[in-house]
């Protein structure tokens, strides 16, 4: 299993103009430890939602790459989306879950990957294009890839550490972060 800052930062070097949505809690903080990025969009208080956030952004962008960046728990509560998303086959929308096989956002309880819920073969009874399952660092350069130009949709399960790391706190007002995101998705 991986370092969970480690795997999002090699994710996310040279980013260029890819498109951020950042799951609930510790995804948003690794995204932000990673480097604040006015096309980052933090989610705050919709569990469950950075899938079908995502996929709105691709369908609405089908130019730019999506990367909805979110952990198991949020996945899990999102679970119907990934059929939505299979309908609708974007082709620029990946999603990278940072699996610790925990909740951890309230008290590190078990979650579903944790008794066998295959994540990856979930999504590809959906119709994803892609899904593949990660443990390794190394792993990081072909998952970065697949972000700027593999055909999707992809799910990439990403095996992480279960480790409490620091919080990095980015912006909190929604207003902001997407007024941000919108200037910066269509600079004048």
């Amino acid at each position: 299993m991986m370092d969970r800052r480690e795997f999002v930062r090699e994710l996310l070097i040279d980013r260029r103009d890819l498109l951020v949505v950042c799951g609930l809690g510790s995804a948003t903080y690794d995204v932000a430890a990673a480097g604040d990025h006015p096309l980052n969009f933090y989610l705050w208080g919709a569990m469950g939602g950075a899938a079908m956030i995502g996929l709105g952004l691709a369908l609405a962008q089908p130019g730019r790459r999506v990367a909805v960046i979110t952990g198991d728990g949020d996945m899990l509560m999102g679970f119907g989306s990934l059929a939505t998303i299979g309908v609708k086959q974007p082709k620029n929308l990946v999603i990278v879950v940072l699996d610790n096989a925990h909740y951890g956002e309230t008290g590190m309880q078990p979650s579903h990957t944790h008794a066998g819920i295959d994540l990856a073969g979930v999504a590809l009874a959906c119709r994803f294009k892609h899904a593949r399952v990660v443990s390794r660092i190394d792993g990081a350069v072909e998952v970065r890839a697949l972000l700027h130009a593999g055909e999707g949709p992809i799910l990439v399960n990403a095996r992480i550490n279960p480790d409490d790391v620091p919080r990095v706190l980015p912006l909190r007002d929604g207003h902001v972060i997407k007024q941000r995101f919108i200037e910066a998705l269509n600079p004048a």
